[in-house]
């Protein structure tokens, strides 16, 4: 019996993944549990921030504790570049499955252990100490997550599906705010002593529940044959950083730029959260409604989106996405301003599920098939981090602006809508990747 040989780069490619033992669905489930968890941990907080940390850590502040639980909440994208780094040197030299497993875990423990801190009540100035602490090390956490389960699933995925496949990853941050939001609903109809005392806390023990299965989860999961051929080929790149900054360090700006893309997932549910309840006196609980249709439905469009990236090209869809933000922001809080629910939900959708859905699907695909094997995990996650310190801290800056300006919203929409047309130029000058073959990216 004659045996055909497979010459067809396409056909041997399919081969090879069977052989593999499709990780590639495996992998995305992974990206999806791990994000769901890193972002319900990083929502609670800063759902938190917005409604309770005030009087729990900063209750002799007056009229800035609003501000100093907003500036907690930013402290973690100081942290973030370094996690970046950190993830990048780890996944870039010892594999991306292993950063995953450790990203998760210092992620849970932090969140537990906010939910255990003494208040401001109890041991004084130490409790805010303690609390920027563990923000800190949810930075560090969250600073390696996307771009290593990015990377890992971008590397296992079909050629013509890299788009859709990663997609899963950020499906996964609006389940962990979904979850995040609807915790919050419940303990925000408690009492105010039941509430500020131990109401607020259950959140973050909740999340060792996620912890577990996430383990669980990426623990079966291989790292890709990318890597694992230049493991065994001995070409792993002892300082990945290094080698990306002498190697593509435009790419490496690109992304800091394009990263402001993410400030309107900051502004519109962190910052129009906190608007909407502290100045113009809409029930937290209508606001947080709001936010969780805006992530259910994007949880539907964003595979859409995706897709829609792996046809036509990601440049497109990121740019289109940034620029229909930019003008949707101003509908939301104007509808925050003047109380309109009906049009608070249509801002909501006009702004998350279309304009972040279609940016949010799309950029960590782009941003990894940047660079080249050696060192994608520390171009995306060093060029992200160092991008997204602007959206950590634009709650805080947006918050100052307003107050200056008689608590208005507009500095909210401007700041937003000069971030999106910025990302929009970054993104406007890199190359077209949807259909360039792995091996081929950062060449």
């Amino acid at each position: 019996m004659s045996t055909t040989t497979i010459t067809d780069p396409a056909k041997a490619a399919k081969k090879s993944r069977r052989s593999y033992g499709r990780q590639d669905k495996r992998a995305s489930a992974a990206g999806f549990i791990g994000s769901a968890l890193e972002y319900y941990d990083m929502y609670i907080y800063a759902s938190a921030s917005a409604l309770v940390f005030t009087r729990v850590f900063f209750p002799d502040s007056g009229a800035t504790g609003l501000l100093l639980s907003l500036g907690t909440y930013g402290v973690a994208y100081l942290a973030r570049p370094l996690g970046g780094f950190l993830a990048g040197h780890i996944g870039d030299r010892y594999g991306r499955r292993n950063i995953m497993i450790l990203t998760l875990m210092v992620m849970g423990i932090a969140t537990f252990l906010i939910g255990c801190l003494p208040s401001h009540a109890s041991v004084g100035i130490l409790a805010p100490a303690m609390l920027i602490l563990l923000r800190l090390f949810q930075g560090l956490s969250v600073g390696g997550e996307a771009s290593g389960a990015t990377s890992l699933t971008l590397e296992h995925a079909p050629e013509d599906r890299r788009g859709l496949y990663t997609s899963w990853m950020v499906n996964g941050i609006w389940v962990g705010y979904i979850l995040a939001t609807l915790a919050f609903i419940g303990v925000a109809s408690l009492p105010d002593d039941a509430l500020y005392s131990w109401g607020w806390r259950v959140p973050f023990w909740g999340s060792a529940v996620i912890v577990v299965i996430g383990i669980i989860i990426r623990r079966t999961i291989e790292d890709p044959e990318a890597f694992t051929e230049q493991k065994e080929n001995g070409t792993i790149v002892k300082a990945p950083l290094a080698e990306v900054l002498k190697r593509q360090p435009k790419d490496v700006v690109r992304v800091i730029f394009a990263a402001f893309l993410i400030v309107i997932s900051s502004v519109v549910p962190v910052y129009g959260l906190t608007y909407a309840t502290a100045i113009v006196g809409i029930p937290a609980s209508t606001m947080l409604w709001a936010v969780v249709f805006g992530y259910a439905t994007a949880m539907v469009s964003q595979p859409l989106f995706a897709l829609l990236s792996d046809k036509i090209g990601r440049k497109p869809v990121l740019i289109g996405g940034n620029i229909f933000g930019a003008l949707a922001v101003w509908e939301f809080f104007w509808a925050v301003g003047e109380a309109n629910v009906p049009m608070i939900y249509l801002g909501v959708f006009l702004t998350i599920t279309l304009a972040f859905g279609a940016t949010n699907a799309v950029y960590p695909v782009f941003f990894s098939e940047m660079f080249n094997t050696r060192f994608r995990v520390s171009g995306m996650a060093v060029g992200l981090q160092l991008g997204m310190v602007l959206t950590g801290f634009s709650p805080i800056i947006i918050q100052a602006i307003s107050i200056a300006n008689d608590n208005a919203w507009w500095p909210a929409a401007l700041f937003t809508s000069i971030a999106c047309v910025i990302s929009s130029i970054a993104i406007a000058t890199a190359r077209e990747t949807n259909k360039t073959p792995l091996r081929d990216l950062g060449l």
